[in-house]
């Protein structure tokens, strides 16, 4: 991520909502995970702007590079805008023994486009994360934060994403 030096303003209503969000956690900088999760999932496009960045690095008193270090170290958290519906397949070696990889081939074809690759309306992008954390329901895939487990059908992941338009 390449930094600017004058990031475009946030407005007055979503530094309130991050300053609410920061409060809710003390203010501590050993929440900034929970907070850039929470920041992220108020944000109109599902991402930390460099802005929100900037802001956030602000309100806690960090530098600018600890908030990116977290940003880009987990898979949760994004620094540009992202489709409506991410569709994300989990890579873990429990679903990749139950045909994550099937799982993964069906819905490129499905959305007739590759990983990491938005449909062309927006909708969709399909990304590959490691676990989740559904082990018990593999293969999955998390929509929105929404796990959806044991697709082992064609017709089970059409109707996934048919319920999702």
């Amino acid at each position: 991520m390449a930094f600017s030096n004058q990031p475009q303003p946030l407005s007055p209503e979503r530094k309130e909502c991050i300053d609410k969000i920061i409060a809710s956690y003390g203010g501590l900088t050993s929440k900034m995970l929970e907070i850039l999760l929470d920041v992220q999932d108020t944000a109109e496009g599902k991402y930390i702007s460099e802005a929100t960045a900037h802001y956030v690095a602000e309100q806690l008193q960090v530098k600018i590079t600890q908030v990116y270090d977290v940003i880009t170290f987990f898979s949760s958290l994004h620094d540009a805008p992202r489709a409506q519906f991410p569709i994300q397949v989990c890579s873990s070696i429990v679903c990749k023994v139950n045909d994550s990889d099937g799982l993964m081939e069906h819905l490129q074809s499905l959305l007739g486009v590759g990983l990491n690759e938005p449909t062309a309306d927006g909708k969709y992008i399909i990304e590959e994360v490691p676990c989740f954390g559904a082990c018990d329901v593999a293969p999955a895939i998390r929509v929105n934060g929404v796990v959806y487990g044991k697709i082992t059908s064609k017709d089970k992941l059409a109707e996934i994403i048919n319920s999702l338009r």
